[in-house]
């Protein structure tokens, strides 16, 4: 078995620095938009999908704090919307347009979408989502 710091390694490698500045700056483009008079904290997030697109999302928020969206939420829903496919690797970013790692219930979500392998860039640097949220539930437990 490699080990998630060689496997991190390699998949970083295929997917260049300036890859990741395209991606984070997508991720800005897209927080640039976000709905988030409450909070005053807008996120954008930005996904490569297998098939080279990128995907973005923003955070919308609602008086009613529970329908607020997170950004994965939109993204999935572009995702979805623009032909569905697996997400390969992900960025978050604040306001300020500092790196964030995704909440849990969206590493749920984004593990539906990309699986163990997802590459997220976090503030300590690319992580797999399998080491981010391990032991996963997926559609694979539904038998």
């Amino acid at each position: 078995m490699t080990p998630p710091a060689a496997e991190d390694a390699a998949a970083a490698a295929a997917f260049g620095a300036s890859d990741w500045e395209a991606l984070r700056e997508a991720a800005r483009d897209a927080m640039s938009r976000a709905y988030a008079p409450y909070s005053g904290y807008p996120v954008g997030v930005a996904a490569r999908v297998d098939d080279g697109r990128t995907v973005t999302g923003c955070n919308v928020e609602n008086a009613s704090y529970g329908l607020s969206l997170c950004a994965e939420c939109g993204l999935v829903s572009t995702l979805q919307a623009t032909g569905g496919g697996r997400l390969t690797h992900f960025t978050c970013v604040d306001g300020a347009g500092a790196i964030l790692v995704p909440c849990g219930r969206c590493r749920q979500l984004l593990y539906e979408f990309g699986g163990p392998e997802l590459l997220l860039e976090t503030p300590d640097g690319l992580r797999t989502l399998d080491a981010m949220l391990p032991q996963a539930f997926g559609p694979q437990h539904l038998g």
